[in-house]
């Protein structure tokens, strides 16, 4: 079975290529990928049923992921093969485990796909995804993503990634001064160290958190810390409070004098896969195929708590160069493909509020399209 991965960097500016391209409505599979809007026919698909998909405007934290039945939706092969590039920004962290199996196990292969992984940094891929020379990213729909929309590309959110497990507190840690309590702790005028800075998705959630205790997004101090500094500099008080991510937030959990403020909103996805021109216009076929192998193997592999089969977490640990002690150390993700409404309007504020944003606030038909996952599932709008 082919599986491609590949490491790279360049460093391109975002700039310096626009491209703008309307994005389609599902049409006939058997039709043109360049047909016009509205003319594809969405049909039932095997294995497929009402849980596949769930109304985006429920918002419920305890709302179930959508689901088909393993191995569904069935594979359709392209009448080509089809060579495809999805760049991501690591290999080994576990949301990108649906990508490595899917690779590994033959998923996109079924489709008549040969896919190829490649390490790249948002900022960097964003002008190679608009331009063509790949086709998909998978990422999030940061603050770099918007501005690059406003300015012309012609990108949106086509599948979301996962959300997080009740028990997971991957989120916004704070020290805990005299008197404080992790049910007040404030937060206005604190240092905060994290990996990405202004303008990540985080922004979203961090801002609920702050908006509890007293601060907000304008009212902290940034400090943009290595992965591995992160922790050590909440520990020796070099910062106030950090972003601690799956699974160095265990290594503070439970131990005195610091607090979990808050994480990423259960139910919400919050990332996932991003498709340029080439595949939500150009081969709105090949769009569709991909996603529905990567459905396919969240529904196989990852359709509840996958970490309840010691095997499959032996296997997920060697692919993704992870230690199985440390993968087994924090709750599972919920894996979900479906977008939630409002999302992108909830960001774009947070990017906002940090000052991240470009210009004015994108609506929601600029930056999402849910019909290419709700053809793969057989849901007709």
């Amino acid at each position: 079975m082919t599986r491609r991965t590949h490491a790279y960097g360049v460093v391109v500016a975002v700039g310096a290529l626009l491209a703008s391209a309307a994005c389609s409505s599902p049409y006939e599979p058997d039709s043109s990928s360049k047909a016009a809007a509205g003319q594809r026919t969405v049909r039932p698909v095997e294995g497929c049923g009402a849980k596949s998909w769930t109304d985006p405007k429920d918002l419920s934290p305890n709302r179930a992921p959508a689901r088909c039945l393993p191995g569904a939706p069935p594979p359709q092969p392209q009448s080509e093969p089809r060579e495809l590039t999805i760049a991501t920004g690591t290999l080994s962290a576990e949301y990108v485990a649906p990508l490595q199996v899917a690779l590994d196990k033959g998923e996109f292969e079924k489709e008549g796909l040969d896919v190829e992984l490649k390490v790249l940094p948002t900022p960097d891929a964003l002008p190679l995804l608009a331009k063509g020379d790949i086709d998909a990213l998978w990422a999030a729909p940061e603050a770099a993503v918007m501005n690059g929309v406003k300015g012309g590309f012609d990108i949106k959110w086509v599948a979301g990634n996962f959300s997080p497990d009740p028990r997971s507190k991957s989120g916004l840690w704070a020290r805990l001064k005299a008197g404080e309590s992790a049910s007040r702790v404030a937060m206005a005028g604190r240092r905060l160290g994290t990996m990405i800075g202004k303008g990540s998705v985080i922004a979203y959630p961090m801002e609920r958190a702050l908006e509890q205790h007293g601060g907000g997004l304008a009212d902290i101090q940034y400090q943009q810390l290595g992965s591995a500094d992160v922790l050590t500099a909440l520990q020796n008080g070099g910062v106030d409070s950090a972003w601690l991510l799956d699974p160095v937030w265990r290594k503070v959990d439970g131990k005195r004098g610091y607090a979990f403020l808050g994480g990423q909103p259960q139910g919400e996805p919050l990332g996932g896969m991003l498709y340029g021109r080439t595949l939500l216009q150009d081969d709105l076929d090949a769009g569709v195929a991909l996603l529905r192998a990567y459905l396919r193997t969240v529904n196989t592999y990852f359709a509840s708590d996958y970490k309840q089969d010691a095997t499959f977490v032996t296997y997920l640990a060697k692919l993704l160069k992870s230690e199985e002690t440390v993968l087994r150390s924090t709750p599972p993700l919920r894996m979900d493909w479906e977008i939630r409404s409002g999302t992108t309007t909830r960001l774009q504020s947070a990017y906002d509020a940090q000052g991240a944003a470009e210009g004015s606030p994108l609506p929601e038909s600029r930056t999402v399209n849910r019909a290419l996952y709700e053809e793969a599932v057989g849901h007709a709008p």
